[in-house]
């Protein structure tokens, strides 16, 4: 099965967003070669340009207390665990602590690094970071890959904070969403939202059918309609029904 999500906000859509860039930029640092802590380099170089929104640390830390007051409503409710109720709490509070105590922007002291600032400013140039035009970038690609590492973790320790509240945040929306089974009749599927605000949609389609789901959405309505690739990937309308899983995320 393949799983699509689809952001119904633009806040969630930039939560989205943080989470990719961190699991690639994670993904990159353990591996060895200096082409991969280079792109590890650009992802984080993109995190910045995500977290340097002058609203975004706000909007998060409004979206961790609006995740505790739900939670806090749960207390007293014989449905629901208190242990595991006391400990999700402890995690919001957790995040919102480490996040609210960073003073300025995610990433603000990796603006200080004149020579990452360097690398930064060339990075948008095709082949903008050949030895020739950063001979110290090229010096620090043939240090030992564990000096790479280490380098590359203590500049993403600035990300630590905002990186655990995307995480906090991400799986508590994703596991507020029942999926459901679902036929898109002659490839294409929609569905009234009745009034009801959602985040997100979660799509899942076995990878076999080989289809892929064109996803729109808004407050009132979300629909879907699945494609085929042909052999030079351009996309064509499913005639028939496909069945997939459906879960909306409150």
């Amino acid at each position: 099965m393949i799983l699509y999500e689809y952001p119904l906000n633009e806040r969630v859509r930039t939560l989205l967003r943080l989470e990719y860039l961190l699991r690639r930029n994670a993904f990159l640092m353990q591996r060895g070669h200096p082409f991969d802590h280079h792109h590890a380099l650009l992802s984080m170089f993109e995190i910045m340009d995500v977290t340097s929104r002058q609203d975004l640390k706000s909007d998060i830390l409004k979206d961790l207390e609006r995740q505790r007051q739900q939670y806090l409503s749960y207390r007293g409710n014989p449905a629901v665990s208190e242990v595991t109720l006391e400990e999700v709490l402890a995690e919001i509070d957790a995040s919102f602590q480490r996040l609210s105590q960073q003073l300025g922007k995610p990433g603000q002291t990796l603006l200080d690094n004149e020579w990452l600032m360097s690398i930064r400013s060339r990075a948008g140039i095709p082949g903008g970071t050949c030895e020739f035009d950063l001979p110290a970038y090229y010096a620090w690609q043939h240090l030992p890959e564990e000096q790479r590492r280490e380098d590359l973790m203590r500049w993403m320790e600035v990300f630590g904070p905002v990186s655990m509240a995307v995480e906090v945040l991400l799986r508590m929306l994703r596991d507020g969403g029942m999926p459901h089974k679902s036929v898109a009749q002659s490839g294409t599927y929609q569905q009234n939202l009745g009034g009801r605000s959602y985040q997100l949609m979660r799509l899942r389609v076995d990878g076999n059918l080989g289809v892929i789901p064109e996803i729109t959405g808004h407050r009132l309505m979300v629909s879907v309609r699945f494609m085929r690739p042909d052999s030079e990937w351009k996309l064509k309308p499913v005639d028939g029904d496909v069945q997939f899983e459906l879960a909306l995320c409150p």
